[in-house]
């Protein structure tokens, strides 16, 4: 399933998750201008590497919110970028742009984390925008759980646009992130950090009604 766009719309322009796609596009286009050898040295230097990380060296520390901007490729790019406009707005709507931004910078730490955790011992960089996108879809899946999300879904060979609930969309795309993950445990990762996205996901569940102002509900 590739998602379109959802049927919410926000009540304020999303400054934030605006701020975040450049951001994210900016630095990936700073990729582009170096060579094979200045790129892996980049990546290598930014990205999380769990046994490294998992050493404890301070140094590395902050590699857990570089790598979140970091890319390794335009469809790699694109694809997040694509899903964070999607979601990210309402997100960010829900919870004011301050709380947004935090919410959004701890998803990605947890996400790196749980990668950390799970794939204690690779030396292979970790990066991508994905495992803090996930923990928006988690804060989604709460507060937004009947929303429609218009996807393009494969039927018989033919792409047909289809109205999903959110809830089934977004519990369809954890349980299939989770099965990877599992697999990748047997060796069949397929270079992509399945447990960072889930670890995002339920760090943006747990979470997201602590950086959700209260409503107000007025009775007479």
């Amino acid at each position: 399933m590739i998602p379109l766009y959802d049927t919410l719309r926000p009540r304020r322009f999303p400054l934030v998750n605006w701020v975040l796609i450049i951001a994210n596009v900016l630095v990936f286009l700073y990729e582009t201008r170096l060579g094979p050898d200045a790129l892996r040295g980049f990546i290598e230097t930014w990205g999380v590497i769990p046994a490294q990380l998992r050493a404890a060296s301070y140094a590395e520390w902050p590699t857990v919110f570089s790598s979140m901007f970091l890319h390794g490729g335009w469809f790699h790019l694109l694809s997040n970028m694509w899903v964070l406009f999607i979601f990210g707005d309402n997100i960010e709507d829900r919870m004011g742009s301050f709380n947004y931004l935090i919410f959004y910078l701890l998803c990605g730490v947890a996400a790196a984390l749980m990668e950390v955790f799970v794939l204690t011992n690779s030396h292979v960089p970790t990066i991508g925008a994905s495992g803090a996108i996930a923990g928006v879809l988690g804060a989604y899946l709460i507060f937004f759980p009947r929303a429609r999300v218009a996807s393009l879904v494969p039927i018989l060979f033919i792409f047909t646009i289809i109205e999903i609930p959110a809830v089934l969309f977004l519990l369809f795309w954890f349980v299939s992130q989770l099965f990877s993950g599992v697999m990748s445990l047997e060796g069949a990762s397929g270079g992509i950090a399945w447990w960072a996205h889930v670890g995002g996901f339920l760090f943006g569940m747990l979470a997201s009604n602590l950086f959700a102002p209260r409503r107000v509900v007025r009775t007479w």
